[in-house]
C-alpha cells in the first residue's frame, strides 16, 4: 500500500505563488508516475500535471507556463510549483500516484487527502 501526504496549500492573492508537496510512503508498490489533480466546486476533477519516474511531464493547457511539476525519486516526493496564480486556480488539489503492485504485477492507483488552494484578494 501507498500513503500520500500533501502539504503547501493555502490562501494566496492573484499573481502569487505556492508550492505543493506530496510525499509517498509505503512498500510493495513500484510507483512509475505521480501527479496533481484539482477539483473546483461544482466541477469534475481534472489533471493539472503529471511526471513519470523518468522525468517526463505532462500538464494541462490552462497551467502551462505557470505551473511546474518536479519529482525527487530518492524521497518519493512530487512538487507542484505554481506561479501567477489566478482565481480560477482555486480548487482542492489532490496528489495521485500510479504504480504496480510488486507481488501481483497488477496496476494500482492512490490518492492523497487533498489540499485547498484559494486564490483571492
Amino acid at each position: 500500500q501507498v500513503q500520500l501526504v500533501e502539504s503547501g496549500g493555502g490562501l494566496v492573492q492573484p499573481g502569487g505563488s505556492l508550492r505543493l508537496s506530496c510525499a509517498a510512503s509505503g512498500s510493495g508498490v513500484s510507483i512509475y508516475a505521480m501527479g496533481w489533480y484539482r477539483q473546483a466546486p461544482g466541477k469534475q476533477r481534472e489533471l493539472v500535471a503529471s511526471i513519470t519516474e523518468a522525468g517526463n511531464t505532462n500538464s494541462a493547457d490552462s497551467v502551462k507556463g505557470r505551473f511546474t511539476i518536479s519529482r525527487d525519486n530518492a524521497k518519493n516526493t512530487v512538487y507542484l510549483q505554481m506561479h501567477s496564480l489566478k482565481p480560477e486556480d482555486t480548487a482542492v488539489y489532490y496528489c495521485n500516484a500510479a504504480g504496480v503492485i510488486i507481488a501481483t504485477a497488477r496496476g494500482s492507483e492512490y490518492w492523497g487527502q487533498g489540499t485547498q488552494v484559494t486564490v483571492s484578494s
